[in-house]
């Protein structure tokens, strides 16, 4: 493979052993997954954990089967936000993932260590061979819809899921702030180099309001994901408020009881 590669084989003229090999991992013969979503950030602090979790519910209570593939490894949310904090079990036949209250099946490391606590001081290659494992060895079952939380940033465990899952489509999370053009850019040319479609923009934290007068205050800034998304040709999907509630809900493990209408449109498109 050549030090230039962009990991994506329709646009190299190159005859190297990937050129003629499928990437692609194939899950157990237990595991029936119907459409994979990865939602991304170009940087940690985004809310990527929390758009994962509200799109997971909604599909869920549209009545779809979903699970979350929690490819964070090094700080993965997931299990706390939906109050698991039981061990993960397994058979012969593989690692059986956890499931939430309303039904939603979940892998996370945080569900295979001694205590959710422990940090995850793994190399590269050991933690992008982990997110391919939960893809391979969980035993998932009949899936509608599965959203993989992948880390910040481009690195291995996003090449990982881009290149070993059947990735359908990827969503963006960012916030408003100055740096977002070079953060929402990042992400978005990652997914353009592995050939696989940006379905949105969602852009977390965009506003404040205030319960007293019901103003809305811009904390970060003022936004301009509308310009950075029309520059770019992809559409923003949803943009989110700065609600304490959601982070109560979240730290409480009772995700699966809020409310809002942000990402109703994204999912429409998703299941369509």
């Amino acid at each position: 493979m050549s030090e230039t590669c962009t990991h994506n084989c329709d646009t190299c003229n190159q005859k190297c052993d990937a050129a003629t090999q499928d990437l692609k991992a194939p899950a157990n013969q237990y595991s029936h997954i119907k459409k994979v979503i990865a939602v991304i950030s170009g940087k940690g602090g985004v809310g990527k954990s929390l758009v994962t979790a509200m799109l997971a519910v909604l599909a869920q209570r549209k009545g779809l089967k979903t699970a979350i593939l929690d490819a964070d490894i090094t700080g993965p949310s997931i299990p706390k936000m939906f109050g698991i904090h039981d061990s993960a079990m397994g058979s012969e036949l593989g690692i059986l993932p956890s499931v939430t209250k309303t039904g939603i099946e979940l892998m996370s490391v945080n569900l295979l260590l001694e205590h959710d606590t422990d940090p995850v001081v793994w190399r590269g290659p050991v933690i992008a061979g982990t997110v391919t494992q939960f893809w391979t060895d969980v035993l998932w079952g009949d899936v509608d819809l599965m959203f993989v939380d992948c880390p910040p940033g481009t690195g291995d465990v996003p090449l990982t899921v881009f290149q070993s899952l059947p990735v359908d489509g990827i969503v963006v999370v960012t916030s408003p702030q100055d740096l977002v053009s070079m953060i929402v850019k990042k992400a978005v040319n990652m997914a353009k180099l592995m050939n696989i479609p940006v379905l949105g923009i969602v852009e977390n934290m965009s506003w404040f309001e205030c319960p007293g007068c019901g103003k809305r205050h811009s904390i970060f800034g003022e936004s301009h994901i509308d310009a950075i998304a029309a520059e770019q040709k992809i559409p923003v999907v949803a943009k989110i408020p700065i609600l304490p509630g959601l982070a109560g809900e979240s730290d409480a493990g009772t995700f699966e009881s809020f409310e809002g209408d942000w990402l109703d449109a994204l999912l429409a498109q998703l299941t369509a």
